[in-house]
């Protein structure tokens, strides 16, 4: 058995220990944590979406926006902080996001109009932009034989915080308001800075910092050229463009055609979360043992029947199981994160997958904007049928998608 093969299979005994050895709990703790944090905050806004629109006055149509904005902004902000990454260093980066990421907190207590609350979502989107490919290279380096495990270990905590988040801000908002029910949150960005600092290690040399322009261009268009890539890309633009017009609306779409309060709308948003990062952390695990291609190609297509189911749906017990069904989608990101990023040539990988993310989240992006449109026209339940094609249609990419092992 090769060394890499030795190795994969002493991480596989070892277990869950294999992940915390050596002092990398505390990083995978803090790098949980600022995940947490920022991904349960970009879900607040959806699940206040109701009393947001109320009180700004406006429509699904500029909610919507208002939701694309952030996630254009974040997906914007992909390329520049891969890039960052060979120049600073994920410490510097991830301690920068949570810092900016809690102050735009603040502008989002204190907008007084629509206009300053675009504003604050693109200062939100810009601010936790930087934390994706720091977080994505700082994993991949640091549990090289574990690292879809890894990766689903974090991205599990984000989906506790974008489950556990909204529903603590609906519930808060009822009595403070949507204004402190957001601004409330800062703090704990605070934390997640200083738990960063403390435990990712500084920059230590090991970029291509010094390569001449020209090569990194050469080196990049190599990179992002692989047929692996483009694949794992599409596909995965195509999954995110559903499930964020899924997640930017659920709740809304509950209140609106189903009558349930926003607290119980939020709920449920909740529930898609926390049974996604079940999903997540098996998931990720699945892969290191069978095949990050074979894991993408079952959750894409388990993914399709509950979006189809929505609309046919009455009653809680029957809207709480599609919910939670809705979190099988979840564990593309681990799966597909840690396939990219470990295939992607180490002296330009945090530019590249910073570009490669940009791409797709700035398209995907757009799909709480489209089911916004749709909501405004009366076609709450066809936006649902669209979506389930476009995840259908990302499920039959990953047919062509390659076995890792005969890419890295």
């Amino acid at each position: 058995m090769s060394r890499r093969g030795t190795e994969r299979g002493a991480d596989r005994e070892r277990g869950a220990s294999g992940l915390l050895q050596g002092g990398r709990g505390w990083l995978l703790a803090a790098v949980g944590v600022g995940w947490l944090a920022a991904l349960g905050m970009r879900f607040v806004v959806p699940a206040l979406l109701p009393q947001i629109r109320a009180d700004l006055g406006v429509s699904n149509t500029a909610a919507g926006v208002a939701i694309t904005v952030i996630w254009i902004t974040y997906g914007g902000m992909q390329f520049p902080a891969g890039a960052l990454i060979d120049r600073l260093g994920e410490r510097r980066l991830l301690a920068a996001s949570a810092v900016v990421g809690g102050a735009s907190l603040l502008a989002f207590a204190s907008a007084p109009a629509f206009g300053v609350f675009l504003v604050a979502c693109a200062a939100f989107g810009l601010g936790t932009g930087l934390y994706g490919p720091a977080r994505a290279t700082v994993l991949s380096r640091t549990f090289a034989t574990r690292d879809a495990a890894a990766f689903g270990v974090v991205l599990a905590a984000g989906s506790i915080g974008a489950a556990a988040l909204p529903l603590l801000a609906g519930l808060l908002s009822v009595r403070v308001g949507w204004r402190l029910a957001i601004g409330g949150f800062a703090p704990l960005f605070l934390l997640a800075a200083v738990g960063l600092w403390r435990s990712v290690p500084p920059l230590d040399g090991r970029s291509g910092r010094g390569v001449a322009p020209r090569e990194v261009v050469r080196k990049l268009r190599g990179a992002i050229g692989q047929r692996a890539v483009i694949v794992a890309a599409s596909a995965q633009t195509l999954l995110l463009f559903s499930f964020q017009g899924l997640t930017a609306f659920f709740p809304t779409y509950l209140v609106a055609e189903r009558g349930m309060s926003q607290e119980l709308g939020a709920a449920m948003l909740a529930l898609v979360f926390a049974s996604g990062a079940v999903f997540q952390f098996v998931g990720g695990d699945l892969a290191d043992r069978w095949g990050h291609h074979r894991v993408l190609l079952l959750v894409s297509a388990a993914s399709v029947p509950p979006l189809v189911a929505l609309p046919f749906v009455r009653g809680l017990p029957a809207i709480a199981a599609v919910a939670a069904l809705f979190g099988v989608r979840a564990a593309v990101g681990s799966v597909s994160n840690s396939y990219v990023v470990r295939i992607l040539p180490e002296s330009v990988r945090g530019t590249a997958w910073g570009l490669v993310r940009s791409l797709f989240f700035v398209v995907g992006a757009t799909g709480s904007a489209a089911v916004g449109a749709m909501a405004d026209r009366a076609l709450f339940d066809e936006a649902f049928f669209l979506l389930a094609g476009i995840t259908a249609l990302g499920a039959l990419l990953y047919l062509w998608l390659p076995p890792r092992e005969s890419v890295a």
